[in-house]
């Protein structure tokens, strides 16, 4: 039997670069609002969700083709309680395997 793979999940902050596809020569922060259950090759996946910006804002969004196992999941710091969006401090990731 193969290595099971986790999808991404609506809400995930992922790190998505070469690995996931050649297309991100620059690679980009990616948090997830859908995966598609549309049929494509082994192994890869059509996500929908926003590019962020380094202080975690939203500034595009995209529906992006890429290889599961290329992708990086990254754990978001929460914010302090009380603290508005505006004032959030720029992201703090920690980078896991997706896998």
């Amino acid at each position: 039997m193969g290595v099971a793979v986790l999808l991404p999940r609506s809400g995930d902050v992922l790190h998505v670069t070469r690995a996931a596809s050649v297309q991100f020569l620059q690679p980009l922060l990616f948090r997830v609002i859908r995966v598609h259950d549309w049929q494509t090759y082994q192994g890869w996946v059509w996500l929908d969700g926003y590019e962020l910006n380094a202080a975690g804002e939203a500034v595009d969004r995209r529906s992006i083709f890429v290889q599961i196992n290329g992708l990086r999941r990254l754990r978001v710091v929460a914010d302090l309680p009380g603290r508005s969006a505006t004032q959030r401090p720029p992201v703090q990731v920690m980078s896991a395997r997706a896998s």
